[in-house]
């Protein structure tokens, strides 16, 4: 049996945006971390569509995005290696919500907490909306939510990023996949791996995104989390827009961004929870591709060029993040539940799960309202913008 003081179980952006802060703060103890799928072929990092935004509906999010959003900005310069930089392709073009006359008051009350951190989002015209988006139809909508800071990146760099620095900084990488925690009287005593392997370590890690639940299942530990597919497609038209799309959200759902001189759009479709990964590309041609024509006159003949599914990590009672430890189980924590915004938290993730295992307390920023007790304490955190 090998030892390690602290195991990670997953190697995607939130492990590794980990496993890099343990190191960066101070912590020099041994560290491994647990990736079973080596090419994140099927890591929700790599399968995200990479928005980055600060327009959410509650404090503590507004708070890490925020945080994360300086980080990103940096990423390139802050987190190169021999001179290389750490290019993620991070593009300020902004963030829109389009909205129609009862979605307003909403948007209002939005602003106005955003501000208080702030953030500078705003409130935009029909007319406003026309100079970002000259190609708008702007039936049904009576102006929207706008924030020039916030943009999108590409969420596989970033990881990389997180990765090779923390390994630079002698984290242990190993590609195995991680079968069982490890428990004894109610505390973390390592982990248990497919081949049967035995690791052991008093801390351990859940940064197994959509696999996390399961890992979690097995000593006994419910968490209101399940898998849900997400489908992503990308697509040509034929006649160019005149300007680069912020990540725009239509009423609908549907949000769309460029993607090169491309254009990747998504739908946050209902679906059963499990691990999926199949694409339907009726729910392109017979859901997204009406709404999308109708937005934009542009996009009335396009080219399906690709597409693709990921998972989000879904928590069921309020959607949002389970960070910290668990109250019960010494030893355990977690990073899991992010429904859809991981990437645009991992770095202040990574940094606070950082900070509560070295200094034993939160001090960037306090993640307390995102802790399993809130469960308990009917204490949740109701995030109303979910894309």
């Amino acid at each position: 049996m090998q030892n390690a003081d602290i195991i990670i179980i997953g190697g995607g952006v939130m492990g590794s945006s980990t496993a890099y802060s343990l190191r960066k703060i101070g912590y020099d103890g041994k560290i491994i971390v647990f990736e079973k799928d080596p090419i994140y072929e099927f890591s929700s990092t790599s399968r995200s569509a990479g928005g980055i935004r600060q327009l959410y509906t509650t404090d503590i999010n507004i708070q890490l995005s925020r945080y994360s959003l300086q980080v990103y900005k940096n990423f390139s310069s802050t987190m190169a290696i021999d001179g290389e930089f750490a290019e993620i392709n991070f593009r300020q073009r902004g963030y829109l919500f389009l909205g129609s006359a009862d979605m307003m008051g909403s948007f209002d009350k939005q602003k106005r907490l955003q501000n208080t951190y702030n953030v500078p989002s705003e409130l935009l015209s029909t007319k406003e909306l026309l100079n970002i988006i000259p190609e708008l139809n702007l039936d049904g909508l009576t102006g929207g939510l706008y924030c020039h800071e916030d943009g999108y990146l590409d969420p596989y760099s970033v990881m990389q990023g997180y990765k090779k620095n923390a390994q630079k900084l002698g984290v242990e990488y190993i590609s195995q996949e991680v079968d069982t925690i490890i428990t004894e009287q109610n505390k973390v005593t390592g982990v248990r791996l497919v081949n049967g392997a035995e690791y052991r370590s008093r801390i351990v890690i859940n940064c197994a995104g959509a696999w996390g639940v399961y890992l979690s299942d097995k000593i006994g530990i419910k968490i209101p989390v399940h898998p849900l597919k997400r489908q992503i497609f990308q697509f040509d038209t034929s006649v160019p827009l005149q300007k680069e799309l912020p990540l725009t959200v239509d009423p609908t759902g549907v949000y769309f961004r460029h993607e090169g001189d491309k254009i990747l759009t998504g739908f946050s479709e209902e679906t059963k929870p499990g691990i999926d990964f199949t694409v339907k590309k009726s729910l392109f041609y017979e859901e997204m591709w009406p709404i999308l024509a109708n937005r934009i006159s542009n996009f009335e003949q396009v080219k399906l060029t690709s597409s693709w599914a990921g998972l989000y990590s879904f928590n069921t009672a309020d959607h949002n993040a389970i960070i910290g430890g668990h109250p019960s189980m010494e030893g355990y924590y977690m990073a899991l539940g992010f429904s859809g915004h991981g990437m645009q938290q991992a770095p202040g993730v990574g940094q606070g799960l950082a900070e509560l295992i070295y200094y034993g307390k939160y001090e960037t920023i306090d993640l307390t309202p995102l802790r399993f007790a809130r469960f308990s304490d009917n204490d949740l955190v109701l995030e109303d913008a979910i894309v």
